[in-house]
């Protein structure tokens, strides 16, 4: 039986063998596909962290090493679980017919699309457990809060991960997503307080910034890489909440629309 595409979520246990089969998939691959995306990444923080580093110094009292790796290590989160949940989603549902094959037996959209919005979570939190061991090696950090952040960077993976389903429920095709890299996830990475300070930008742009749900990965991310607790928890952890919530239930309902009309 159809049902309104704006009807609530129907979640059900069925999400599970969806998850375990992108597992299953991505198992055969795991190395290289880690390493693919934790190059870019460690080549900005070697690059930036010690190249620029040596010639900016220390920002807001930290070696620029450390401000940048507990700030792109947020910031790697989420490029993960975007890519994953643009790319390799829209390939199961739009080319390779996946999800229609899985439709086919007792399985909801509804369980599709959350599993997939899981799956990229925990696939982006594979790669930031990476990088996160490479700063640990290099001694950039190694606090025993470290592995606090990893809990909240599979947060941030849900909430991007939910973001990303969105576009990829609106896409027609694979350049659609150049779109979203190039106008709304970049720009975000400069607003966010990865690279710099967000109080060297314009007022205007510094309150654009406070709305961003990377600037609140980075806010609670970045004081656990570095060893101590985040100044604040609850309004940072709230507006990642209301992104991934909003962006689940926009991502279901426009799937709904795509696939039912």
């Amino acid at each position: 039986m159809l049902i309104s595409p704006y009807a609530a979520p129907r979640v059900s246990m069925r999400f599970w063998p969806v998850l375990r089969r992108n597992w299953l998939v991505w198992r055969k691959l795991a190395v290289p596909s880690v390493i693919g995306n934790i190059a870019e990444p460690l080549i900005t923080l070697v690059a930036f962290g010690y190249g620029l580093g040596a010639l900016v110094g220390s920002v807001q009292g930290l070696p620029y090493i450390e401000y940048l790796a507990s700030g792109s290590v947020a910031a790697s989160a989420a490029i993960a679980a975007t890519f994953e949940a643009l790319y390799s989603a829209y390939s199961r549902m739009a080319v390779q017919k996946t999800w229609d094959g899985i439709m086919n037996a007792p399985v909801a959209l509804d369980d599709i699309v959350f599993a997939e919005m899981l799956w990229a979570a925990t696939k982006s939190l594979f790669s930031v457990s990476a990088i996160v061991g490479v700063i640990f090696l290099l001694s950039i950090s190694r606090e025993a809060s470290l592995l606090l952040a990893l809990p909240v960077l599979g947060c941030v993976g849900i909430t991007f991960a939910s973001i990303a389903l969105v576009f990829n429920a609106l896409a027609k095709g694979y350049d659609f997503f150049t779109y979203y890299f190039t106008l709304v996830l970049t720009p975000m990475t400069f607003l966010s307080g990865v690279y710099f300070p967000i109080e060297q930008l314009p007022l205007w742009l510094q309150n654009v910034s406070q709305w961003l749900p990377l600037t609140a990965a980075v806010e609670l991310v970045r004081p656990l890489v570095l060893g101590h607790w985040p100044e604040r928890v609850l309004q940072p952890a709230l507006t990642l909440a209301l992104y991934a919530g909003v962006g689940y239930f926009a991502a279901l309902v426009l799937t709904r629309r795509r696939f039912f009309g």
